[in-house]
């Protein structure tokens, strides 16, 4: 026979086995899918993006612009806007990336923790996608940090070589899920850099904004990534091809 106590334990065990996060991958895959949607929003996108370094003083260094086409599949070209870069493109094809040189009819193979500007990498502007890319845990809930309220926590490692990092400590809004923060870790585990997320609306957010990213290793500057505008788009299949790229470099 069961005691008080004993079926009081059992019920409460059941509960928590029956929790949202009992199910552990279809529910961080589900709040990626949520905070995903902050980030880049369903369907093939063009987003045109501003980066920006500065020293550590606060004063602007550097400044970027580039024009990002999401598209599906894993597969995402980068167009480079600013005077400096004039004329280079990047083009992800699931793992592999090819960085495309005007005057040149031959792409370079490259890796997507390839510097852009600053902090930011290729790896970090091609791709808008933790869901997929990426799986693991949900922690559990804790404080979102410099940002008021509660979230949650989610432990994910890459589940395909062609990523920038291959660990993440995501935090995301509980109610929301939106995301808020994440540290951020290349292959021998060292933390390489902290992003904060700021949204267009700290009690309603709509989606990310920009994207604050915080070296960890060597100069610890800060780079923002500045989404200045999004809008649905689908390019030409030619143009996710790297040899077309190199033999037609105007493009627009």
């Amino acid at each position: 026979m069961y005691s008080r106590n004993s079926l009081t334990g059992l019920a409460l065990l059941a509960c928590l086995t029956s929790a949202p996060w009992a199910n552990a991958a279809d529910t961080v895959e589900s709040l990626l899918q949520a905070a995903d949607r902050y980030r880049s929003g369903p369907g093939k996108l063009q987003v045109d993006t501003q980066v920006t370094v500065f020293n550590r003083d606060g004063s602007p260094d550097k400044e970027r612009r580039y024009t990002v086409f999401v598209q599906e599949q894993q597969r995402s070209l980068v167009l480079m806007r600013s005077p400096a870069e004039h004329g280079q493109k990047v083009l992800m094809l699931g793992d592999d990336f090819w960085l495309l040189l005007p005057g040149s009819q031959r792409p370079v193979r490259i890796t997507p923790s390839q510097k852009l500007l600053g902090d930011a990498s290729t790896g970090d502007i091609a791709t808008m996608s933790w869901a997929q890319d990426y799986g693991g845990t949900v922690v559990g809930e804790e404080p979102c940090g410099d940002t008021p309220g509660t979230c949650l926590r989610l432990s994910l490692q890459a589940q395909r070589k062609g990523v920038t990092y291959q660990h993440i400590e995501l935090w995301i809004g509980k109610t929301r899920k939106e995301p808020v923060r994440a540290d951020l870790y290349v292959q021998s585990e060292k933390l390489a850099k902290q992003a904060v997320f700021v949204t267009d609306n700290a009690k309603a957010p709509t989606q990310v904004n920009e994207m604050v990213l915080r070296d960890q290793l060597s100069n610890h500057k800060e780079t923002r990534v500045r989404y200045v505008s999004r809008q649905a788009r689908s390019v030409p299949e030619a143009w996710l091809n790297p040899m077309f790229l190199a033999r037609n470099p105007a493009l627009e």
